[in-house]
């Protein structure tokens, strides 16, 4: 039988040029018939690949002999098959995200402590806090006898999970683990930054661990992310699966149940959909959203919290300084008055603007008796099942938190109201588009409908009536956007010439995103406007908005790209008004692959009343 190499290894290293290094490496990869994922960030490298050693092996000295990735530390096993279905070679932001500045774990590192120390520290029975930074998920497969769970379900909540430790933690011997090492890589200096005293990180994680010392004080297996599901510590593949269609992680005696049938049920998914026949009916669900929206959740005054997070480039300024950096709309006199009430804080204490700022450090903005602008909340459910909930969006109506707007947001008012905590929108609307917006019931799913929308697997069919009539039935707009939004706070055509690039963006290697949206003339509404059908190919902010303004037929009722090539006043942007005249733009159809069943499924939204109307007026 075959055996198959597997290694994990990373490095926090500053890499340039990645793009021509990609190349590089995704040729070598193919050359040696490689399988897995190779990420490279401005920060370093991260990879899990699998492969026929002696192959393996010399592209690992290919790799090695390089002077950036000298004295990469591999993490090996092996395996009876491949356990991984194709190669990819990356590029990240981060290859480990965490989404917070100024952490820096190539120069500023937790301590390590080796797998053999915490062996011996185990044995004399010391008394330390062992601290899992896994997601729960994996907890659920093994993990340290005693250890804490910080609660995660994606790392990127680590911040927000760790501000709900207790405070007589923060003087107390934490070591910290993770299946490789690389997630307490960035863990262990943010728990610093957060006032951890004494904070200690298992050198190599788990599979170092059971490497080192086999299973001693450790309960169950490994999870790891690929086919093997699980390793034990032996370094072996356990007895766990998972089920292809839910993603649930499957026990023995799972497996040995009638309901299981490998890529079609397990018992998780039965009892999903046995609950999903017990759910509530739509119409229920829509009376559910009306008694939770009437009032509106933020029109009671209520006490809210915006975090600010300090950057690297603003480390070691005045507070003062930052946020007038951070927020320069506002004004200087808006901040002093904010200090001088008390209104900032880090954690519990009230600071004011001359405290020295630390990278990383979130501080509180306090906003007392908080009323937010009124929305539309006339929000009706037109499909769910125990994956999707799927609803016909008002406007105006932001879909998630922002500006002046929070609890009267789209997510926080069916997480409220269908008491769906932990409900996640998979795409988004703009707060004055109407139409099919989808939910995912769990990060499965999410991730699952993410994958179709990337690979641009996923039709999405709006409505729209624009100034002036398209002279062709059929058209395409290619024009790319700009990256960085403008300083109306909007995304624009990026009309730059390879000449006006800067050195930042030569080295990013792409000047602009690109675009393209498909269009349909369906008829004449009037003398002067007209009903298209937008098909986006890509997904990008305000697309299909900027597409049509850039051809000279904005879209009616849009308050930021109007009519002669202007934009609207800063004020306007994201803040819907209810006597606004409706921006007429309907997400009507969405067309994919049920993440579950995958069979084809199409969810519709009734048409807009602006679109009756303008038959009417086509029809005069």
């Amino acid at each position: 039988m075959s055996r198959f190499l597997n290694i994990a290894a990373y490095k926090f290293v500053p890499l340039e040029q990645r793009k021509q290094l990609r190349r590089e490496l995704r040729v070598a990869c193919e050359a040696a018939e490689l399988r897995g994922t190779l990420l490279l960030s401005r920060e370093g490298i991260n990879m899990f690949i699998a492969g026929k050693e002696e192959p393996l092996r010399h592209f690992l000295e290919l790799l090695t002999n390089k002077p950036q990735f000298a004295g990469l530390e591999v993490k090996e096993s092996w395996s009876d098959h491949q356990p991984f279905s194709r190669m990819l070679v990356r590029l990240k932001a981060e290859i480990i995200a965490m989404g917070i500045d100024g952490i820096d774990p190539r120069n500023r590192p937790s301590p390590k402590l080796s797998a053999v120390e915490l062996k011996s520290w185990l044995d004399e029975g010391r008394d330390i806090t062992l601290l899992d930074v896994r997601n729960d998920y994996e907890v659920g497969v093994g993990t340290f006898t005693g250890a804490r769970a910080i609660g995660l379900d994606h790392f990127r909540n680590f911040p927000a999970a760790v501000s709900t430790l207790p405070k007589e933690l923060c003087n107390k011997p934490i070591v910290m683990f993770c299946t490789g090492g690389i997630r307490c890589e960035k863990a262990g200096p943010y728990m610093e930054q957060q006032g951890f005293q004494d904070i200690y990180q298992l050198d190599g994680g788990i599979l170092k661990y059971f490497e080192d010392c086999g299973g001693a004080h450790y309960e169950g297996d490994c999870f790891v992310f690929d086919k093997r599901v699980a390793l034990d510590p032996n370094l072996r593949q356990s007895g766990l699966a998972l089920c292809f269609v839910c993603q649930a992680i499957l026990t023995a005696e799972d497996q040995a149940s009638p309901d299981y049938v490998i890529n079609r049920s397990c018992p998780h998914c039965l009892r999903e959909r046995e609950q999903a026949r017990q759910q509530p009916t739509i119409e229920a669900r829509t009376l559910a959203i009306q008694a939770a929206t009437k009032p509106l959740p933020g029109s009671i005054p209520y006490d809210n919290v915006r975090p600010i997070r300090v950057p690297e480039r603003l480390a070691g300024m005045e507070l003062l300084a930052c946020v007038k950096d951070l927020f320069p709309q506002m004004g200087e006199t808006y901040w002093l008055d904010e200090f001088r009430a008390g209104r900032m804080r880090l954690g519990a204490k009230v600071v004011d603007g001359n405290v020295i700022a630390k990278a990383g450090q979130r501080y509180s903005h306090w906003f007392p008796l908080t009323v937010e602008p009124d929305v539309n909340a006339d929000i009706k459910v037109i499909f769910e099942d125990a994956s999707l909930v799927v609803v016909d969006k008002p406007a105006p109506l932001p879909m998630h938190p922002c500006g002046r707007f929070n609890r009267n947001s789209l997510i926080w008012i069916l997480r409220d109201a269908l008491e769906m905590p932990c409900l996640r929108p998979v795409h988004r609307l703009d707060a004055n588009t109407t139409g099919v917006a989808i939910f995912a019931k769990t990060k499965a799913v999410a991730v699952e409908m993410q994958r179709q929308f990337d690979a641009k697997r996923v039709l999405k069919t709006y409505l729209a009536q624009c100034h002036g009539i398209p002279n062709e039935e059929r058209f395409t707009c290619t024009a790319p956007l700009t990256r960085i939004a403008s300083v109306a706070g909007s995304r624009e055509i990026d009309v730059r010439e390879p000449g006006d690039l800067d050195i930042g963006d030569h080295e990013a290697g792409e000047k602009s995103l690109e675009c393209e949206t498909h269009f349909v003339r369906l008829r004449q509404a009037n003398h002067d406007t007209a009903i298209v059908q937008a098909h986006p190919i890509t997904g990008r902010t305000n697309q299909i908005r900027l597409h049509l303004w850039h051809l000279g037929h904005p879209i009616v009722g849009d308050p930021t790209y109007l009519p002669g090539g202007k934009l609207g006043e800063i004020q306007t942007l994201d803040v819907p008004s209810a006597t606004r005249t409706p921006m007429r733009l309907h997400a009507w159809q969405v067309e994919f692959k049920h993440p579950q069943t995958r069979m084809p499924i199409r969810l519709t939204a009734p048409e807009p009343s602006w679109l009756t109307m303008a038959q009417v007026e086509s029809d005069k």
